[in-house]
C-alpha cells in the first residue's frame, strides 16, 4: 500500500513537473510564435523546392539558397512599393494643390457657403481655407506625435522578419527530422498520422497559394477600374492593391474609395460610380467567391466550412488564421471520420481495425 501511494505521488510529481517546463516552454516562445508559424507554412511551400535543391546541392546550401530567395522575394518588392508609394503621394498632394489654386474646387466652396448659411447663427461665418489648413495642421502634429510608434512598429516587424527567416533555414535544413519527431507525440495510428500530415501539407500550400491568387485578380480588377477611370499610374496602386488584398479585413478600400473621392471632387461623378461599381462591389465579392471554390475540395470540406474556418481562424489566429484555420477544421473533420466509422466504410483502416 505505501509503495503504491509513493507510487501515485511519483506520477504526479513527474506529471506536474512536465505540466510546468510545457508552461514555461510556451511563454518562452510566445512571443515568436507568429513568426515561427509562417517559418513553418513557407517551409511547407518550398518543401518540394528544397528536395529538388537538396539532392543537387546538399541540405545546408539549398535551405540558404531558398532562404535568400524569399528574403529578396519579400523585401526588394516592399522597398520599392514604399518608395513609389512616396512620389506618388507627392504627385497627389501638388496636383491638389494645383487643382485649387486654379479654382478646381469652386463647387465645393460654394457648396460649403450654402451650407454655412443654412446652419450657422447669425453673424458667424466659417471659413472653409482656414478650416483646411487648421485640419492639415493638427494632422501634421498627429502624425509628429505617432511618428515614433510607427518607427517602432517598423522596428517589430524587420525583427519578426528576422526570426522568421532564420527559423525557415533550420526548418528547411532539418524538416524530415523535425517531421519524425513530431510524428511520435501524435496519439494515433499511422494511417491516420499519415493522412493528417499530408492534409495539412495541401491545405497549407493551398491556403497561401489561393490568398496569392485572389490578391491577384483583386488587383488586376481594381487597377484596371483605376485605368478605365482615367486616375493615375493604375499599375502602381493596382500592385498596392493587390498587396492590401492579402491582409484580413482591410482589403483595397483605403485606395479606391479616396480615388472615387477624388472623382467625385472633379466633377467626374459618373466615373466615380463606375469605380465604387468595379472596386466595390465585384473586387469586394472576389474572395467571398473564389476563396471557397478554390479550397472547398479540400480535406473534404465544403464551402460553408471553408468560409467559416478562414474568418474564424482569423478572428482567432490574426493574418496567420488564413491557413491555420482550415488546417485546424479539416483536422478535425478527419480525426472524426476515422472513429465515427466513415473511413472504414470507404475502405480505408478503422481505429479499431490497426493494432
Amino acid at each position: 500500500m505505501v509503495q503504491t501511494a509513493d507510487n501515485r505521488f511519483s506520477n504526479v510529481l513527474f506529471y506536474g513537473i512536465v505540466l510546468c517546463l510545457g508552461y514555461l516552454v510556451f511563454r518562452v516562445f510566445e512571443p515568436f510564435l507568429a513568426p515561427l508559424g509562417w517559418a513553418a507554412v513557407f517551409g511547407v511551400i518550398f518543401y518540394s523546392l528544397n528536395k529538388r535543391f537538396e539532392r543537387k546541392w546538399g541540405r545546408t546550401q539549398s535551405a540558404v539558397l531558398i532562404t535568400l530567395g524569399l528574403t529578396m522575394i519579400l523585401i526588394v518588392p516592399v522597398l520599392l512599393l514604399a518608395v513609389m508609394f512616396v512620389r506618388e503621394g507627392i504627385a497627389a498632394a501638388t496636383d491638389i494643390q494645383a487643382a485649387m489654386a486654379g479654382g478646381g474646387y469652386g463647387w465645393i466652396n460654394r457648396a460649403w457657403g450654402w451650407l454655412i448659411s443654412r446652419i450657422s447663427a447669425e453673424g458667424i461665418s466659417v471659413d472653409l481655407p482656414s478650416l483646411v489648413r487648421q485640419g492639415a495642421s493638427r494632422a501634421g502634429e498627429y502624425m509628429a506625435t505617432a511618428l515614433g510608434r510607427v518607427i517602432r512598429n517598423i522596428v517589430v516587424f524587420l525583427f519578426e522578419l528576422f526570426v522568421m527567416l532564420f527559423a525557415l533555414f533550420y526548418f528547411l535544413r532539418d524538416g524530415d527530422s523535425i517531421v519524425d519527431r513530431f510524428r511520435l507525440f501524435l496519439p494515433f495510428e499511422e494511417s491516420m498520422t499519415e493522412r493528417m500530415l499530408a492534409e495539412a501539407r495541401e491545405l497549407i500550400f493551398a491556403s497561401v497559394t489561393t490568398s496569392l491568387v485572389i490578391a491577384a485578380v483583386q488587383g488586376i480588377i481594381c487597377g484596371g477600374a483605376f485605368a478605365i477611370t482615367g486616375l493615375g499610374s493604375p499599375i502602381f496602386w493596382g500592385v498596392v492593391m493587390g498587396f492590401l488584398s492579402l491582409l484580413p479585413v482591410v482589403g483595397a478600400w483605403p485606395v479606391w474609395i479616396p480615388g472615387a473621392i477624388w472623382l467625385f471632387s472633379t466633377g467626374h461623378a459618373g466615373r466615380a460610380v463606375i469605380l465604387i461599381a468595379i472596386c466595390g462591389a465585384l473586387g469586394a465579392t472576389i474572395d467571398n467567391i473564389l476563396r471557397p471554390v478554390l479550397l472547398g475540395g479540400r480535406a473534404s470540406l465544403n464551402g460553408l466550412l471553408v468560409f467559416i474556418s478562414v474568418l474564424g481562424g482569423i478572428a482567432v489566429f490574426g493574418v496567420l488564421g488564413v491557413v491555420l484555420g482550415p488546417i485546424v477544421v479539416a483536422t478535425t473533420v478527419g480525426i472524426l471520420d476515422v472513429y465515427s466509422g466513415r473511413d472504414a466504410a470507404a475502405g480505408l483502416p478503422d481505429a479499431s481495425s490497426v493494432d
